[in-house]
């Protein structure tokens, strides 16, 4: 319902609201906890024996409820699928339901349960697919804990694969998830009943050719992710044929019609892509001053009024509408002049631009400098002005449903309303082979976009086909540090290179700029090749964690949602290599660290000992940064510690990002938990955890000795406030910052080094929304759902159940403070709390001083008579005496005109909103709460609420600002001294 104040739905589903209090004082909001509260436990009314005469009057009662017809989705079962939905909570909120859906249908064999096996296969099982099954036959050693994070000593000792290590605790990560273990690599047969196919391991190239040729024939999508020292490499296969409905996961945009114009003969000066001059045109203005959309995008028509409502629902195609402007006159179109002239009529604008060509036309053409030189003009977009296109096949439709004679006289008629639903067009796209992508892939992408238009793809691809070469002709892969295998990989890649000159397309040492081959040979680096080789045994669990991730997320596209990946992308971080001294990076322990001793040598595993690490946030990054700093060996040397601190405590909605946590782990410290895990993967590790907030109010605790003593602040937050405070605190005590953060399936992160890098606070980041809507549309005229919600958010909610209790309760408790706390609001802020504590005191008065659960229903169906009803008959009355006064109709363009509620035939959604405003306004006043809706109904039914007869009332004003008075009033002033009078 678009009303001029949404009807706000305030629930909660039933089993979750809080239990009653044990008095009926009110219950101000500083009591309301931000957490979901447990059911309370059952009583002897509701859970007896069938047998007993308990449960016999319960079936009584309940025979002689009414029938319930709403609320459906109030209702919770206390089934697994209430439960696993309540996991999945967040990940419905970034990928939306279907999306969801889909997921669940995934089943994923995973080859290779390595670092970046096991990675994956976590990232996919915290992510709901239906199954993961995985794989790997080798031999579990003590090297393969520095990334394999479920790998135990004990599997080492007792010779258990790499996948039989994993597989219990994969499945403890999600019960709703399917996990087994294949005995053997799968046959081409076993690769059709799979979704998707990931290769987590460099595999013999039959064997890679084979899975990935059996993928594409059955439409598997196939995924190869594999690290080899200090390179990383991700190949994503989608088939022959892969559709995508959603390629950007954006929201889609919804724009409110303003006005629909058919201008008969399109103007010179006005462009529009595919319309010729003299030809009609339909333009719509957008209320929104950029509608964000391109040519050939896709809107449905929607909440189309006047005559034209049987458009809604159809489809049209939109371009972008443009005018064309003297260079000279240079017209600012971020200016005031200009965005006001765009409030006109198109053909007043056009006019004005006309006039302005014209005169600057003339000018140009009177110098004799400029004879032979074309008249210089520029081209500005219109962003709140769309074109119709009337003659494709949508456009044709449209047409065809509006009836009349076909044109586009059929617009003419418009009034007021329209809605713009953008609609995602289908993408199809082809994907080549791995065999033919490993050989023509001319500049192989790189994760660094300077490194891919140096080329420097190329090498690391032909150390790819190199390493696949060589296990060919050698039966095993490139050993650790071995010379003379190096040379053998290096003289290979050179084989390959050379045999491919002349081949159109394919990846050989050639010279490339700004990321295009120019077919000059060049020699290959031969050094980085030789490196890739010495280090192909080993991975670093960072690389791992990166790949895992990737690979997973590229698993989530098979849904149909985001675009893959375009085929490799390859990453390679040289600087991380120490193999140059011998003697640092070997010989090796026999230890978990081995791997990372291989690379970055001992000297560095030394420095990570005793590295002294201070993490804020233990939630999803925080769990995976606490992950890598135990399987990196940081803070287990006599110097280094790792101290973690976080507030909040686990939740069942954590479960599917957080993975350090399980069921058993809901409701303990984050912290707590998260280091008893890691500290168990590494006995090692010096860590502490704590339960405390960083802030100006903790700095008792986290003083300049504490800051002093830290050589690295690493924030996993979700909040801007406390990074800025952190950042602060780094910048004052000269210490580096790894920053970071998350929003739906968008990331960032940021490295914060003392003298040689800007800090976070020099940044704009806050917590507001870019795109605020302005508090008078909100309050006069909404005209999108979201303007509904955001009102519903900012004033209804925050008034009646947040602001409202807050300055009550702070009055009740001590009035002379809060009225010295009065005297520093705000002219505004002073007259909405007065009006707020009057309104509870009336409510109280009203009941003649207790209210039980029947006055909460009262008001709760008096609030909603007086904002849905009431109100609004004030409203449209006001707007058809305007309308007899001055001629003129008034809900026109974006003003939607609303429908008050009607209680003599109440809809399922007037019964949701009293169900949970009462239970709300019980909660306030700490009254028994009554969940069951069958009880709940039969309670309001005795109550008899009768709809108020409603006669003109006040006038009221039907100006579209915020004409909020920001001083204070007589009205003010005399509400101050009556609250002086009250007894509390």
């Amino acid at each position: 319902i678009l009303q001029n104040r949404c009807l706000i739905i305030f629930s909660s589903p039933h089993p979750y609201l809080p239990s009653p209090p044990e008095s009926n004082s009110f219950r101000g909001s500083r009591y309301m906890s931000s957490k979901r509260p447990q059911p309370p436990s059952p009583s002897d009314d509701n859970l007896t024996s069938p047998t007993s005469g308990g449960n016999k009057r319960a079936r009584n009662r309940r025979n002689d409820m009414p029938s319930v017809n709403w609320g459906d989705w109030l209702k919770s079962t206390g089934s697994a699928v209430d439960q696993e939905q309540e996991r999945i909570d967040r990940q419905r909120a970034a990928f939306g339901g279907e999306t969801v859906a889909r997921i669940k249908d995934l089943s994923v064999l995973i080859l290779g349960c390595a670092g970046t096996g096991v990675e994956t296969a976590k990232n996919l099982i915290l992510s709901n697919v239906g199954a993961v099954t995985v794989w790997d036959s080798e031999v579990c050693s003590e090297s393969h804990r520095g990334a394999n994070f479920y790998v135990t000593p004990g599997d080492v000792r007792a010779g258990r694969t790499l996948a039989e290590s994993s597989v219990a605790e994969l499945r403890s990560l999600n019960p709703y998830c399917k996990v087994d273990v294949l005995d053997a690599l799968p046959s081409d047969g076993d690769v059709a009943g799979y979704s998707a196919v990931v290769v987590a391991r460099l595999l013999p190239r039959p064997d890679l050719v084979r899975i990935n040729e059996a993928a594409r024939r059955n439409d598997v999508k196939f995924v190869l992710a594999a690290t080899n020292g200090v390179t990383a490499s991700i190949f994503s296969d989608f088939g022959p044929r892969h559709e995508i409905t959603d390629a950007t996961g954006e929201p889609t945009q919804t724009l409110a019609v303003s006005n629909l114009e058919v201008i008969g003969s399109k103007p010179a000066l006005l462009r529009v892509a595919g319309a010729e001059d003299g030809s009609p045109v339909v333009i719509a203005t957008t209320a929104q001053a950029e509608h964000g959309l391109e040519d050939g995008d896709v809107v449905v028509l929607d909440d189309m009024r006047g005559g034209m409502e049987r458009l809604n629902g159809m489809r049209v195609t939109v371009r972008r509408v443009a005018i064309t402007s003297p260079t000279a006159a240079k017209v600012d179109t971020r200016g005031v002049a200009f965005r006001t002239a765009l409030g006109m009529p198109t053909p007043s604008v056009v006019a004005n631009f006309e006039r302005q060509y014209e005169f600057y036309r003339a000018r140009f053409d009177e110098d004799p400098s400029n004879e032979g030189r074309r008249f210089p003009v520029r081209t500005i977009t219109i962003f709140n002005r769309l074109a119709f296109v009337l003659n494709d096949e949508n456009g044709r439709a449209l047409l065809d449903a509006a009836g009349g004679d076909g044109s586009a006289d059929v617009f003419s008629g418009y009034v007021s309303g329209g809605l713009l639903n953008q609609q995602r067009p289908v993408v199809v796209k082809e994907y080549r082979s791995l065999a033919e992508t490993l050989e023509r892939t001319a500049v192989p992408q790189m994760l660094r976009g300077e490194d891919w238009e140096d080329g420097r793809g190329v090498e690391v691809h032909l150390s790819i086909a190199a390493a696949l070469e060589f296990r060919e002709r050698k039966g095993h892969w490139p050993r650790l540090h071995d010379d003379a295998d190096a040379s053998d990989v290096v003289e290979i890649a050179g084989e390959i290179s050379s045999g491919r000159e002349g081949v159109e397309g394919s990846c050989r040492a050639q010279t490339v700029q700004y990321g295009f081959p120019t077919g000059d040979a060049r020699d290959l680096d031969e050094g980085r090749i030789a490196r890739y080789s010495r280090l192909f045994a080993t991975e670093l669990t960072g690389f791992c964690a990166y790949l895992g991730g990737a690979a997973a997320q590229e698993v989530l596209k098979a849904t149909a949602r985001f675009t893959p990946i375009d085929q490799w992308i390859h990453h390679e971080e040289a600087c991380l290599a120490a193999d140059a001294c011998p003697s640092n990076v070997g010989p090796l322990f026999g230890s978990r660290y081995d791997h990372q001793i291989a690379v970055m040598g001992k000297d560095f595993q030394s420095r990570c000992a005793d590295q002294r690490v201070f993490l804020v946030g233990c939630g999803a990054l925080g769990c995976e940064y606490l992950k890598g700093v135990a399987l990196m060996g940081v803070g287990t040397g006599k110097r280094g510690r790792v101290v973690v601190t976080d507030m909040d405590r686990i939740e069942v909605s954590n479960l599917s990002r957080q993975f350090l946590f399980r069921q058993d782990d809901v409701g303990h410290p984050k912290s707590v938990r998260g280091a008893l895990v890691v500290k168990r993967w590494n006995p090692d590790v010096n860590i502490e955890a704590l339960e405390r907030k960083v802030g100006d109010d903790t700095e008792d605790h986290f003083d300049d000795k504490f800051w002093t003593g830290q050589d690295l602040i690493w924030n996993a937050l979700d909040n801007v406030l406390a990074r800025k405070y952190t950042d602060a605190k780094c910048l004052f005590h000269s210490k580096p910052l790894l920053e970071s953060g998350t929003l739906g399936t968008k990331c960032n992160h940021e490295v914060v080094l003392p003298f040689r890098t800007s800090s976070y606070n020099d940044g704009k980041e806050s917590d507001d929304q870019e795109n605020q809507i302005a508090m008078c549309t909100l309050r006069s005229f909404p005209y999108l759902a979201k303007h509904c919600i955001e009102f519903a958010k900012q004033a209804y909610f925050a008034d009646y159940f947040e602001f409202g209790p807050e300055v009550y309760e702070s009055f009740r408790q001590d009035p002379m403070a809060f009225f010295e706390q009065l005297d520093t609001m705000e002219p505004a802020e002073q007259s909405r709390s007065l009006k707020m504590i009057k309104s509870f005191i009336d409510l109280q008065e009203e009941a003649g001083g207790t209210i039980d659960f029947d006055g909460c229903v009262r008001i709760a169906f008096n609030r909603m008579m007086q904002d849905f009803r009431t109100s609004i008959l004030d409203l449209c009355h006001s707007a058809d005496e305007m309308e007899k006064s001055s001629g003129n109709p008034f809900w026109t363009g974006t003003k939607r005109k609303p429908r008050p509620v009607d209680w003599t035939e109440p809809t399922p959604l007037l019964w949701e909103y009293l169900y949970a405003t009462a239970n709300l306004y019980a909660c306030v006043w700490k009254v028994e709460v009554i969940r069951d809706l069958e009880q709940f109904q039969s309670a309001v039914e005795r109550l008899n609420l009768e709809q108020p007869v409603w006669s003109p009332g006040a006038k009221v004003d039907l100006s579209e600002g915020d004409n909020d008075d920001d001083g204070a009033s007589e009205d003010d002033e005399k509400l101050k001294g009556e609250l002086y009078k009250v007894d509390t």
